[in-house]
């Protein structure tokens, strides 16, 4: 068929959207690589999640709940909170965006630090609004008092992410308390807490205990990473009934599968188990950033279930080397930056040391 002389043309914001980039998943024909590139739990889910999972699959010729009652209950009851105090979306990511459709758009301005959560340009973006990223401290921390001096009368949301992805260190509750008591009420903050069970530094901020104190507050929490459904996307939002219901109008209909429901309120009812792997995970963490720092590495502190590497302009040369070593070990490199490193299984985590000697 012959290509018409003009097709039509996108948003201009859309078509300068930055692109997404996911964690590499190694080539076809090759050797199994240690995936390391996607911070997904090491573990598979729960069996009694799986056997709810694989129940509701029987039934995905009908149309799950559209508006998630009962997910919507069981985190409003595990919050200590109404369930109209939440919004669930596909993942904590789509939670985001619909937070952003519903309080950003073109002539409104975003904050963020940055480094951070890569989706966070590009919802911006999505929303027609303008991205205001705040470059973060030498340490990997954000930077609050340069984000409350980049709020102006065009802002309207302010975005933190605790721990923060990719570098790893958490925000502390009074730095967080003094940033907030500098933001106008009328400016939404949302803390982005994916990886909050990860964390064991006790000065960390306590999101669900601060939307007590903040009414222009609102959490971002995941099943993907400490409940291990990454490839279910379940994802929420929560505080201020007014400020979530908004939210809840943007969510697309039927966007959280049966599957995914279930396996969201199993995995809460399993909680304490989770948990336990959980703390696996946390137990290597600190193994692998000590056995890092005897190679000379200077990495952040970490209270996600990720390792910052920053690797500066040796970045990519790095990541392709571990990709080609003996046993292949894909992590995700931030061209002139550093290295997101996921923490796996023990002997992953050992493959990926072994592979970084010769990089010391």
């Amino acid at each position: 068929m012959d290509r018409p002389a003009s097709l039509p043309v996108p948003r201009p914001a859309v078509a300068a959207l930055p692109r997404y980039v996911p964690g590499a998943r190694g080539s076809a024909g090759g050797p199994p690589p240690v995936k390391l590139s996607s911070n997904e739990s090491p573990y598979p889910p729960l069996p009694s999640v799986a056997q709810a999972v694989a129940a509701a699959g029987e039934v995905a010729h009908r149309y799950p709940d559209m508006f998630a009652v009962e997910l919507h209950e069981r985190i409003g009851s595990f919050l200590g909170l109404s369930a109209e105090s939440v919004a669930v979306g596909g993942g904590s990511v789509a939670a985001l965006h619909h937070v952003l459709q519903a309080y950003a758009a073109a002539g409104d301005e975003v904050i963020f630090a940055w480094r951070s959560f890569e989706a966070y340009p590009i919802l911006t973006q999505v929303a027609g609004a303008t991205a205001v990223p705040v470059p973060l401290l030498a340490d990997g921390r954000h930077d609050l008092d340069a984000m409350a001096a980049a709020i102006t009368d065009a802002t309207t949301v302010i975005l933190l992410c605790s721990p923060n992805n990719p570098t790893g260190p958490a925000l502390r509750s009074t730095e967080v308390e003094d940033f907030l008591a500098k933001v106008p009420s009328r400016v939404l903050v949302v803390l982005d807490e994916a990886y909050v069970e990860f964390v064991r530094d006790p000065e960390v901020i306590d999101g669900r205990a601060a939307l007590d104190r903040h009414p222009n507050l609102l959490i971002a929490r995941t099943f993907s990473k400490a409940y291990g459904l990454a490839g279910l996307r379940v994802g929420y939002v929560a505080g201020d009934p007014e400020l979530i219901a908004p939210v809840r109008s943007c969510v697309t209909p039927f966007s959280v599968s049966a599957p995914a429901q279930t396996a969201a309120i199993v995995s809460l009812e399993a909680r304490d188990e989770l948990l336990e792997r959980v703390e696996s995970v946390v137990t290597e963490r600190v193994r692998v950033a000590d056995a890092l720092a005897g190679l000379g590495w200077n990495v952040p502190d970490a209270q996600g279930n990720f390792v910052w590497l920053p690797a500066g302009e040796r970045t990519a040369e790095i990541a392709a080397a571990l990709a080609d070593a003996e046993r292949p070990v894909l992590v995700r490199p931030f061209a002139g930056e550093g290295i997101r490193v996921t923490i796996g299984a023990p002997e992953e985590n050992d493959a990926l040391l072994a592979a970084l000697r010769e990089w010391a």
